[in-house]
């Protein structure tokens, strides 16, 4: 405690640098300068710059995903308090803005609730996306890198979208709330779906670490997290996060299952198995509280979301099929899906 405050005493640089994953490298001039500006030193990017970069592209993501992961567990070596800097917000909403407006663009959307959620309920009877690929034919490190990648969020799982829970009320806040208690593990720490991925990596011999593979993962990946920020995030868009979240919890029970076939087939490992055993229980309660309270209850309550819920459900459909295709197109020509191919598991690399 300070000296006569009853306040702690701030913490020192060198403590900063403990806290937190590495700051990765800069993947262009806009990573570079948020990653600069992070590090004490240099100008954040012109407005100009960031309107004329490639919406989906390395370095915009990776500039924005820098802005984000500050309001959920930083980086070492940066001070905490830059989570609020009114420059790097400035920045940020370019940042947003640039991307938001490509979605808008980009996304071919449902005419309404009912037509969207239809779809995502229908599972195609000769399936081509990743889950189907990596169940019939996926070898382990495909695996590996599936998981690799997709820790960025599922080492985090839930986080984004408890933002949106101070902005709904009712229906929808309860039953928001009851579908983030499962995923926080009802209590036990040992069952924060969080924990279980990581135990899944560990079956896999992935290095566990929060933001351990944010340099490896590629840009399609970094906009499916980004998405679910940039939806919580953001009040005036609480409707594309309920649809957000509706598209995810829908489509994960199928999913799920095929992705257990796929680790048991393999020989993952049980954690590997029971990370997605029970995504395969758990989301198919989730989907119907998701759909009746949820959406049901939001939509009672402020009908004029319509709309936005539908804009998030068909924009998380896009990118997670943008994410799909660069997997799948890399691992059908036999190359590595990450920026740096992962080393392999320390076992199998003993003589």
């Amino acid at each position: 405690m300070t000296a006569g405050s009853g306040y702690p005493a701030p913490m020192t640089h060198q403590e900063y640098d403990r806290e937190g994953p590495q700051l990765p490298p800069a993947r262009g001039p806009l990573s570079a300068a948020v990653g600069g500006h992070l590090r004490g030193a240099g100008p954040l990017p012109a407005p100009e710059d960031v309107a004329a970069a490639p919406a989906y592209g390395d370095d915009l993501q990776l500039a924005l995903y820098l802005c984000y992961e500050l309001h959920y567990r930083g980086f070492a070596g940066v001070l905490p308090e830059l989570e609020w800097d009114p420059a790097l917000l400035a920045t940020r909403a370019a940042l947003e803005d640039r991307f938001l407006s490509a979605l808008r663009a980009d996304v071919p959307v449902h005419d309404g609730v009912e037509d969207a959620v239809g779809d995502l309920l229908v599972e195609p009877v000769d399936g081509t996306g990743v889950s189907h690929f990596l169940r019939d034919e996926g070898e382990l490190w495909q695996l590996r890198e599936y998981a690799a990648q997709r820790s960025l969020y599922h080492l985090k799982e839930a986080d984004p979208h408890a933002w949106v829970l101070p902005r709904l009320w009712g229906r929808a806040k309860a039953g928001m709330a009851a579908v983030e208690f499962d995923e926080y593990g009802g209590g036990r720490a040992d069952r924060v779906h969080a924990r279980l991925f990581a135990d899944l990596m560990t079956d896999l011999g992935l290095d566990t670490s929060y933001g351990r593979y944010l340099p490896a993962t590629g840009a399609e990946c970094l906009v499916t997290v980004n998405l679910m920020s940039l939806f919580g995030l953001h009040r005036s868009l609480r409707g594309a996060l309920v649809g957000h979240f509706a598209a995810v919890e829908i489509t994960s029970s199928p999913g799920s299952r095929r992705l257990a076939e796929a680790m048991r087939r393999t020989g993952a490992g049980p954690a590997a198995e029971h990370f997605y055993d029970e995504h395969v229980e758990a989301d198919a309660v989730h989907e119907q509280v998701v759909r009746h309270e949820v959406i049901g209850g939001l939509l009672e309550q402020e009908p004029h979301l319509a709309p936005d819920v539908v804009f998030g459900i068909d924009a998380t459909v896009f990118v997670e099929d943008r994410f799909g295709a660069r997997l799948l197109e890399d691992w059908r020509a036999g190359r590595s899906s990450l920026r740096t191919p992962l080393p392999e598991p320390a076992a199998a690399a003993a003589p």
